[in-house]
C-alpha cells in the first residue's frame, strides 16, 4: 500500500441557504422574481450549451433573443482574433479584446419591444444596464471534456469539429481572457442577481449573487482545497489510482491538478447540494484576502503558484523539455512572469531518475542539430549524451528555473511546484512515443534552442539545484528545512518533519501546501477564527493570507508519529 486511500477529491466550503435545483425550480424563481421586468439577460460562459437554457426559458412563454445570431460574423471574428489565436499549433498571444468587440454598436436595441429574454455570451449587453442578470459559470475542466466532446462552440466561432487542443488553445488565449473581464465588470458592478451552475447538464443548479458572494468570503477566510483533477498522459503511471482511489480499470492516469486555481473548480456546499464555480473567480474577487497585499500588487488577479502530480510508476519518462524565460514568454506570448518550477519526490522507484541540466563540454550545435534530425523522425536523440541523469529518491528535491533542460523519468512520483503559467512547454524530445491520440505530440526545437540556459552544466546543477537543502531549525520533534526553490524563481519551499503542532504564519502572504507524509494532519486557528480544517495524505491545501497564523499537528492514525508537508509561498 503506498498510501492511505482517503484523499478528497471533492473538498466543499459550506455556505448557508437553499439552492434552486433543476429547470422548472430555476425558472420559477426567475418567474417570481422577475416577473414584472421587461427585459432579462441570461449570461453564459463560452462552451456553455446554450440550447439547454432556451428550451428551459421557452417555457415561461417570453420572447427569446438568442445572442448568438447577434454576433459579427464568424468570418469577422476570426479575423479579429486570429493575431491571438495565431496559427501555430500550441501556443497564441494573451488577448485583450473585450466582449463589446465582438458585437455591433448599438446592439442592446435589439430587446426593444415585448417581454423578453437574452440568452447567451455577452447577454447583459443586449439586454441593457437595467435588465436583472442570473450567470451561468462554467467549471474549466468540464469545458475541457466539452471540446474533446465535439459539442460546444468558442465566441463567435464555430470551431467543434477542430482537434481539443486547438479549441483549447483559443479558450486560452482568446475567449477565457474576454469572458473572465467581462464577468467580473459584471460582479463589480453588482449586476448579477443569480448565479447558475450547468456543469451537469441533467441537474441545473441556482443559487443568489448574496450566496455566492458569502461563500467566496468563507473561503478566503480559512484553509481550503480546490477540485481537483485527473487525466491519462502518454507516460502516465499506476501510482495515483491507488492513493487517490481513482478508476483502476483506466490506462494510467498522469496528470493531477492539485492547485492550480485558473484551472480547478471550487464547490459550495448549500443545503445539501454543491455548487461548482471556477476557482479563479476566489481569486478575481477576493485576491486581497487570498494572496495578501504584497502578493496582489505583485501579481495582480493571477494566483502565482501551481502544484500538480506528475506519475510516471510503471509508465514511462517525460518528454525532454525546456520552459522560456520570462523575456521570451512576455515578448512572444504576452505573459508577465514564466514557468519555473521544481520537482519534489512524493515517491520513487530505486530505479527512478531525474534529467537535469547539461553536462560539462557537449557541442551545442551538434545537440540542436540532433535534435532537429530527432524531430523530422530521421535518428533516435541520445539524451545521456548530452544531459545529466540523477538518481531520484523519495523526498527529493530538484529545482528548474525556466530555461534548464529537464524531464522526470519513469517510476516516479513527483510533486511539480511551479509557478502558474501551465501550458507553456517546449517539448525537444519525446522519446519516439506517440500522444493518446495515436498521433506524434508537437516538439519544438526551434524555440526551445533560443531560451535553453546552456551555462547550466554539471556543476551548476549539483551545486544549486539538486537537494538544495538547508536546515532552519531542529528541536524537539520538529525540523523545518528550506528546500529551495533556486534564487532565480520567486517561490520560496519550506519543509517541515514534525511528530506534534507546528506554529506557521502566512505573514500577510498566500501559503500552499502539500501533506507528503503522513495519514492525517488537523490545520486549526490559535484563535479560533476558522473551523479545524483535515487534511489527508497526498492532497494540497492553500492557506490564505487573511488567516495568519495557523498550527498544523498530527491527528487520527497520525497522531505522535511523524509527519512532513512541503509549503510554498512568494518570496
Amino acid at each position: 500500500m503506498r498510501g492511505y486511500n482517503n484523499y478528497d477529491k471533492r473538498p466543499a466550503t459550506h455556505v448557508d441557504g437553499t439552492v434552486a435545483v433543476g429547470w422548472k425550480a430555476i425558472v420559477d424563481v426567475l418567474c417570481r422574481e422577475w416577473g414584472d421586468r421587461h427585459v432579462w439577460a441570461i449570461d453564459l460562459y463560452v462552451g456553455s450549451y446554450s440550447n439547454d437554457f432556451i428550451e428551459a426559458l421557452a417555457t415561461t412563454g417570453r420572447r427569446i433573443i438568442d445572442v448568438r445570431q447577434l454576433m459579427l460574423p464568424e468570418r469577422v471574428i476570426r479575423t479579429m482574433t486570429h493575431r491571438f489565436v495565431t496559427d501555430d499549433v500550441l501556443f497564441g498571444y494573451m488577448s485583450n479584446l473585450r466582449m463589446e468587440d465582438f458585437f455591433d454598436a448599438g446592439i442592446s436595441s435589439a430587446s426593444d419591444g415585448d417581454d423578453c429574454i437574452v440568452v447567451g455570451t455577452g447577454a447583459a449587453l443586449v439586454a441593457g444596464d437595467d435588465a436583472p442578470v442570473a450567470y451561468a459559470d462554467l467549471a474549466r475542466w468540464e469545458l475541457q471534456q466539452r471540446f474533446r466532446r465535439h459539442d460546444v462552440t468558442a465566441l463567435g466561432v464555430d470551431n467543434s469539429s477542430e482537434p481539443p487542443a486547438a479549441q483549447y488553445k483559443r479558450g486560452y488565449f482568446n475567449d477565457w481572457r474576454v469572458c473572465d473581464e467581462y464577468k467580473d465588470r459584471l460582479f463589480e458592478a453588482g449586476r448579477i442577481g443569480y448565479w447558475i451552475d450547468a456543469n451537469d447538464r441533467s441537474m441545473p443548479k441556482m443559487i443568489t449573487d448574496s450566496q455566492l458572494r458569502e461563500g467566496l468570503r468563507a473561503t478566503a477566510a480559512r484553509p481550503f482545497r480546490v477540485v481537483p483533477f485527473f487525466d491519462p498522459a502518454p507516460w502516465g503511471g499506476q501510482w495515483m489510482k491507488e492513493v487517490c482511489g481513482l478508476d483502476s480499470d483506466a490506462i494510467n492516469y498522469g496528470w493531477c491538478f492539485d492547485c492550480v486555481p485558473e484551472e480547478n473548480s471550487l464547490l459550495l456546499s448549500i443545503d445539501g447540494n454543491k455548487i461548482e464555480l471556477p476557482s479563479q473567480d476566489l481569486v478575481l474577487w477576493q485576491p486581497k484576502a487570498l494572496l495578501g497585499e504584497r502578493v496582489w500588487a505583485r501579481f495582480g488577479r493571477s494566483f502565482p503558484i501551481r502544484f500538480d502530480f506528475l506519475d510516471t510508476m510503471g509508465g514511462g519518462n517525460l518528454s525532454l523539455q525546456v520552459h522560456p524565460t520570462t523575456d521570451f514568454a512576455n515578448r512572444e506570448f504576452g505573459l508577465a512572469y514564466t514557468q519555473d518550477e521544481s520537482y519534489y519526490l512524493l515517491d520513487a522507484e530505486d530505479d527512478a531518475v531525474v534529467f537535469l541540466g547539461l553536462k560539462e563540454g557537449i557541442d551545442k550545435q551538434q545537440m540542436i542539430s540532433d535534435l532537429q534530425s530527432a524531430e523530422k523522425g530521421e535518428t533516435v536523440f541520445d539524451a545521456e549524451k548530452y544531459v545529466n541523469k540523477w538518481h531520484a529518491s523519495k523526498h527529493d528535491h530538484y529545482l528548474i528555473p525556466a530555461g534548464t533542460i529537464h524531464c522526470s523519468g519513469r517510476n516516479s512520483m513527483v510533486l511539480e511546484i511551479s509557478s502558474t503559467p501551465n501550458i507553456f512547454t517546449f517539448k525537444l524530445w519525446d522519446w519516439n512515443r506517440l500522444g493518446l491520440d495515436g498521433k506524434p505530440r508537437p516538439i519544438n526545437v526551434e524555440r526551445g534552442r533560443k531560451v535553453i540556459q546552456w551555462h547550466r552544466t554539471t556543476q551548476m546543477v549539483s551545486d544549486e539545484l539538486c537537494n538544495h537543502f538547508e536546515t532552519l531549525s531542529s528541536d524537539d520533534g520538529i525540523t523545518e528545512e528550506r528546500t529551495g526553490l533556486h534564487r532565480l524563481e520567486f517561490i520560496e519551499t519550506r519543509r517541515h518533519t514534525f511528530t506534534r503542532t507546528v506554529e506557521h504564519d502566512t505573514q500577510g502572504g498566500v501559503n500552499v501546501i502539500n501533506v507528503c507524509e503522513g495519514e492525517d494532519v488537523v490545520v486549526e486557528s490559535p484563535e479560533g477564527h476558522f473551523a479545524p480544517f483535515t487534511v489527508h495524505y497526498a492532497e494540497t491545501f492553500i492557506v490564505p493570507a487573511a488567516v495568519g497564523r495557523y498550527t498544523i499537528t498530527p491527528s487520527g492514525k497520525s497522531e505522535g508519529k511523524k509527519c512532513m508537508t512541503i509549503k510554498a509561498s512568494i518570496r
